[in-house]
């Protein structure tokens, strides 16, 4: 057998292969090598260069066995080219995709700048946040509109005191009304919510397929150990109604068994017996206990028509010694229209005090209202007398509070509270009186009251705080446009207030009552 040296194989297998591409008949009569030989050793070259055909399917060629395919093909006619693809066992139309996947790789792609990806990229986060913000928005109002429409429908008899029973009816009713509005987009715990009621509750409700009735009107509930038996109830109500006691209550019955060394029951037990009974009625001359009546309320358009009076202690010079302080409020102008000082209180005083204050003022014969508390000089016959000489009606506090004469204690605690005020007491009666007047001339014609929108007590008793007002208002207003960049918020109000009331009342806004349950 011929032997051949590497050399000399690589020769003959590199001239089969491209760019010469010699046919293996025409190797084989050259050099008298058989076929078989040259194709083994071209087989061998290829394993050694990984290019043996794989079984399975195109998808097993990797990218490197195909390219180099494809440049053994490249010089190549079509018959040969039908040869070679039947010894590789792949088809024609594999190798005219690998060589169009070969040009395309090769050629350069248009890529959008990397100025322009960013942008985009940026854009497409934006529309996404965009996106979601309309989504939430979307909710928000749908949720909205349900919720509106569960405050029309929602007339069921729920909220209310904690622990306090709600009809099946109503129960069902507010279900409903429920899930009508998770269904149109609300949350259960907002609906529930403006039902008054807790989700806690309404999972309790639904915890079942129905809707669950309340169960403790037919609950089985065990007697109390320390309740009374029927037989002592009865020893009670045949106590009490006996002849020795049926004109006594129970917290005299009861000491007085107690001497006796007999119980029956404590004060309270015999009460509620009693009372379960229908045997508490009131009894006696005595009138009934009231609850406490309303604050009297007067309203006030100008000035002289409700006037606040009191009186209050000025120290003298030692200590024990008093002065008093007689003062007359005009409700609407906030101006002390009266006031004296003398050395003890009297309602002659005091009817000389109104007496004069009207003359002054000139409203005699007009309707006037002289508001005060319960004082012995406010109630004495002969202010009563004046006052019925002048026409004037009389108004007072509620037994024993003070707070609805405010006007008048308020403006006692700013003469109280004047830096000028002697607190070591006065001197003699003509010093209180001329401190008195300082102060009053003070008060009327220089002090700003806070109350009147910083005007004075004497221009608003003349009417010109209107004019002020609204100078004063012009000019704030002339100041914003100036400078609008120092004001946060609108200017001041002053409008001239045309109602003063004395104890207003307590208005409680609707619905301030509904709690959740």
């Amino acid at each position: 057998m011929n032997r051949y040296s590497p050399a000399y194989k690589a020769e003959l297998i590199q001239r089969m292969l491209p760019p010469e591409n010699i046919p293996v008949k025409e190797l084989e009569k050259e050099t008298g090598i058989s076929k078989n030989t040259l194709y083994s050793w071209c087989k061998r070259d290829r394993k050694k260069r990984g290019l043996v055909k794989k079984s399975g399917s195109k998808s097993q060629w990797t990218s490197e066995e195909k390219f180099l395919i494809v440049l053994e093909t490249a010089s190549l006619s079509e018959s040969e080219i039908g040869e070679y693809c039947r010894k590789k066992g792949i088809y024609k139309e594999q190798l005219v995709q690998w060589r169009e996947a070969c040009v395309q790789a090769n050629t350069p792609k248009n890529r959008p700048p990397a100025k322009e990806s960013e942008e985009n990229r940026m854009l497409q986060k934006r529309l996404k946040k965009v996106e979601k913000e309309l989504l939430r928005k979307d909710k928000a109002l749908a949720e909205t509109a349900a919720l509106l429409v569960l405050r029309k429908k929602g007339k069921c008899d729920l909220g209310g005191q904690r622990g306090r029973m709600i009809s099946p009816s109503d129960r069902k009713a507010a279900v409903v009304l429920i899930n009508e509005a998770v269904a149109s987009g609300a949350r259960k715990a907002h609906a529930c919510k403006e039902l008054s009621i807790d989700i806690r509750t309404l999972q309790r409700w639904t915890c079942a397929n129905e809707v669950a009735v309340d169960r403790r009107p037919d609950a089985q509930r065990p007697v109390p150990v320390n309740s009374l038996s029927p037989s002592e109830k009865e020893n009670i109500i045949k106590v009490s109604t006996s002849e020795e006691f049926c004109d006594l209550p129970p917290c005299q019955i009861v000491p007085i068994l107690a001497d006796r060394k007999e119980y029956i029951g404590s004060e309270s037990t015999i009460y509620r017996v009693l009372k379960k009974k229908k045997m508490l009625e009131h009894r006696g001359c005595s009138k009934k206990s009231q609850s406490s009546r309303e604050a009297t309320t007067h309203c006030a358009t100008a000035p002289n028509q409700v006037w606040c009076w009191d009186i209050t202690y000025l120290p003298g010079p030692i200590k024990g010694q008093y002065y008093y302080f007689y003062m007359i409020l005009d409700l609407f102008s906030r101006k002390i229209v009266g006031q004296e000082v003398h050395i003890c209180e009297s309602s002659e005083n005091a009817a000389q005090l109104v007496h004069r204050t009207v003359l002054r003022e000139g409203c005699i014969g007009k309707p006037l209202i002289l508001h005060s508390d319960n004082g012995s000089p406010m109630k004495g016959a002969t202010l009563r007398e004046k006052l019925k000489t002048l026409e004037i009606s009389s108004s007072f506090n509620r037994p024993r509070v003070s707070n609805d004469n405010a006007f008048a204690e308020s403006l006692f605690r700013t003469f109280k509270y004047r830096p000028e005020y002697p607190t070591d007491g006065f001197v003699d009666l003509d010093q209180a009186r001329k401190w008195v007047l300082s102060f009053t001339n003070w008060y009327n014609l220089v002090h700003r009251h806070s109350s009147i929108n910083f005007v004075t007590p004497d221009q608003r008793h003349r009417g010109e705080d209107v004019e002020i007002l609204k100078q004063r208002a012009i000019f704030y207003q002339g100041q914003k446009e100036k400078h609008p960049e120092r004001w946060s918020g609108p200017c001041k109000d002053m409008e001239h207030k045309k109602f003063v009331y004395l104890n207003p009342e307590k208005v409680i806004p609707e619905g301030l009552g509904l709690v959740a349950a």
